[in-house]
């Protein structure tokens, strides 16, 4: 048994190494414990940022095969090395999974590897790769554990020819049909590379549109552009049975409605309906933590209903995003230390890292509509931004919905170039409870995209100047 930590984190996800790393600064000494071996989380190894170093990747191939030539770059024929593709996002992983190590280091705290499991308040036993058991104790225990692939009943992942996102991102050879089963972000995305480099893509979503919960304009624009780039949907249907063979998987789907099955076939099937809390083997029911269909219940500062017990990100519901679950590991890190944790939920950007981007914050139109609230739109369409179109990636708009009254910002949504920093801009400004007008009166360089963030402001007020 060590010495008694301040804090132990159990999980080193973005959540989790964080929440170390800040209460370790706040001069708390702390451990974090990481089953994995590697740090990061499902976000760095096979998440997030693979997944994003293969949106770029392939993104420089469908640009060199099809874009190029109108700059007047000739290549002649483009060909792709997967292997190189792929050993480029494995480096990208492993050298940012050492930066962290890196950075526990830096900050004094102690990396545990192996699986936790919290034996009572105050008491955390740690099983290593090797099967040998440590206890360690702890004045506060925080789980971190985030989330895992949600099953899709039927429907069993080999991860070679029916693959969660974890074996979307390690495929050898470009398939010549994926079917994905999930129109998120997840399956957009993942269904975006594999188009990009080849595939034939079909996405099945069982609700009535992709993109659960954006606002209803960015839906139809990303289903026009998605569509034009040669991604096929079946909305309102459902994957009821997958069989895997060597001639590929036969996939049985039905009208979620009530219809006539059909069956479709494909190389590769991608099942991406979501994720589900990691919370099992974790010792929390043995010591009383109120769960929720697996979710850990939580108060506002994060603490369950057993003493010296906290919990942060995926594990605890909302947005499973690994920039929610930083800023929760800030916040617990901080109210231990005897400080006052902070996190504002309605300001919680979400970003689809497709081509264009799609980037959404606060209320949608549709929820605004819903609530009775009275409110202004301003819109402006990136094909009348002159940086977007001097790059020749005009498609999209800028969309800002504020308060009729007090023309306070309570949404903005984007879709276009590098929306996911765009939107920064709108947060900040959302933080701060301010209004179009701030953004409308705030001078923005020239030639940029985010000039047409200002525009969209102006257009709130009716005064949008081009357009």
């Amino acid at each position: 048994m060590s010495d008694p930590y301040d804090v132990i984190v159990v999980g080193g996800g973005p959540g989790g190494y964080v929440c170390a790393i800040r209460a370790a600064q706040l001069g708390l000494k702390v451990a974090c414990v990481e089953k994995r071996g590697t740090l990061g989380g499902t976000c760095l190894n096979v998440g997030c940022i693979p997944s994003k170093a293969l949106l770029q990747s392939s993104h420089h191939f469908e640009a060199a095969s099809h874009e190029f030539a109108a700059h007047g770059v000739k290549t002649g024929k483009v060909a792709l090395d997967l292997e190189t593709m792929l050993g480029r996002k494995d480096k990208v992983v492993d050298d940012l999974t050492k930066g962290i190590e890196f950075l526990l280091k830096k900050n004094k705290v102690d990396y545990i590897i192996g699986s936790g499991t919290i034996k009572e308040a105050g008491t955390l036993e740690v099983t290593s790769l090797d099967g040998g058991k440590q206890v360690h104790k702890a004045k506060n225990i925080v789980i971190a554990t985030g989330s895992d692939v949600a099953p899709l009943p039927g429907v069993t992942i080999d991860e070679k020819q029916i693959v969660s996102s974890t074996g979307a991102l390690a495929l050898t050879k470009v398939p010549k049909s994926m079917v994905v089963v999930g129109g998120g972000v997840i399956g957009l995305e993942l269904g975006s590379v594999w188009r990009r480099l080849g595939a034939e893509v079909t996405v099945v979503e069982f609700l009535d549109s992709i993109l659960p919960g954006m606002d209803g304009e960015v839906v139809k624009q990303m289903t026009r552009t998605l569509k034009k780039q040669g991604m096929k949907f079946k909305l309102q249907a459902k994957v009821t049975a997958a069989k895997a063979s060597k001639a590929g998987v036969s996939l049985s789907v039905e009208p979620r409605d009530g219809g006539k099955a059909e069956k479709i076939k494909a190389d590769v099937v991608l099942v991406a309906i979501g994720r589900r809390p990691y919370s099992d083997g974790l010792g929390l029911e043995e010591v009383g933590v109120a769960m929720d269909r697996g979710f850990i219940i939580t108060d506002h500062d994060l603490q369950t209903n057993v003493a010296g017990i906290y919990a942060i990100g995926d594990v605890i519901g909302g947005a499973m995003l690994a920039h929610k679950a930083e800023e929760e590991g800030v916040a617990v890190a901080e109210h231990l230390a005897g400080q006052s944790g902070h996190v504002n939920y309605d300001v919680i950007p979400g970003v689809v890292y497709t081509w264009p981007e799609v980037a959404a914050l606060g209320k949608t139109e549709e929820a605004l509509k819903e609530e009775g609230v009275a409110y202004s739109v301003g819109k402006f369409p990136f094909s009348a931004n002159s940086r977007a179109r001097a790059n020749a990636d005009s498609e999209g708009f800028v969309k800002i919905l504020a308060d009729a009254k007090t023309d306070k910002v309570l949404g903005v949504h984007i879709v276009g170039p590098a929306a996911g920093d765009l939107i920064a801009e709108a947060v900040s400004v959302m933080e701060f409870g301010g209004s179009a007008e701030d953004i409308a009166r705030t001078c923005h360089a020239h030639p940029g995209l985010s000039e047409a963030v200002k525009e969209a402001a102006l257009a709130v007020g009716g005064r949008a100047i081009h357009m």
